[in-house]
């Protein structure tokens, strides 16, 4: 009897401890869980071999769980900087579904780099212009968004009236957003929490990555009239080639084939 009872015991206790271990192992799980954060990164698509230049249709969006001090300290590349690295040689074969890093790379890269000019990639130039709530998509464009450029200008009329005619016209297209007033959205893009702060304020300037040659069209567009920013879809990298030049005229004659351009955009166009 005695020997039952010391078992039952046993066996009560052993249940009781696995319980506890049981417990306790997941309380530390959920520690280790609440401490990760939800990344995205840069994943092969296809082979590449060594000395080939990385292609934008090679990669694609991977979204992991990280650790913090991990995402801090890693060598993967955020997939907000693949264009950073798109166009560049690779220091060896990498394989569809391997992660991309920092040393996959013959040119020198270090995640390391702060400020607007780890931003701006080479050969590119970083400039500021003043915008408002309007032409601004109500201060809701993004570091990183991508934009067309369309400007607004007064000049006189080409038949020779004195009178000043006004004409709008797309300037650049799909332009890369670098900065809204002082956020250059830099703490999201290696992982961690973006920046409330900064996020959540009103700007007044927006900065652009052009080329040089752009920026000399930028700074003479807003000196001769007003410039307005629409914001892309990120998966939209057309460029469209028929722009026009649209004065009173031209919008006049051209009100029914824009209607008629629109309801057949929107047929072919899912989810409307």
């Amino acid at each position: 009897m005695r020997q039952k009872i010391l078992m039952l015991a046993a066996v009560f206790f052993g249940v009781l401890a696995f319980i506890f271990t049981y417990q306790q192992i997941k309380q530390e799980r959920s520690k280790i869980m609440n401490s990760a954060v939800r990344v995205r990164l840069i994943r092969m698509k296809a082979d590449v071999s060594e000395g080939d230049k990385l292609m934008e249709s090679d990669i694609e969006m991977y979204e992991a769980m990280r650790f913090v001090s991990a995402a801090a300290n890693s060598l993967e590349i955020p997939w907000d900087r693949r264009t950073d690295v798109i166009g560049s040689p690779l220091r060896s074969i990498v394989r569809k579904g391997d992660i991309l890093t920092w040393r996959d790379f013959k040119q020198v890269f270090t995640k390391e780099r702060t400020g607007l000019p780890a931003q701006t990639r080479s050969g590119w130039r970083a400039i500021s212009i003043p915008v408002s709530q309007v032409s601004s998509v109500s201060g809701l464009i993004r570091p990183n968004n991508f934009v067309d450029v369309i400007g607004t200008f007064h000049f006189p009329d080409t038949k020779g009236d004195s009178s000043l005619d006004t004409v709008t016209m797309t300037i650049l297209q799909r332009v890369k957003v670098l900065a809204t007033g002082a956020d250059i959205g830099y703490a999201q893009q290696n992982g961690a929490q973006p920046n409330a702060s900064a996020a959540g304020r009103s700007y007044s300037t927006v900065t652009l990555e052009l080329t040089p040659k752009e920026v000399e069209m930028i700074i003479f567009a807003q000196q001769k009239g007003s410039l307005t920013l629409s914001l892309r879809s990120y998966e939209d990298p057309n460029i469209t080639t028929d722009v026009q030049s649209v004065d009173w005229a031209y919008l006049q004659q051209h009100i029914k084939e824009y209607t008629a351009e629109r309801e057949q955009l929107l047929k072919k166009t899912s989810g409307y």
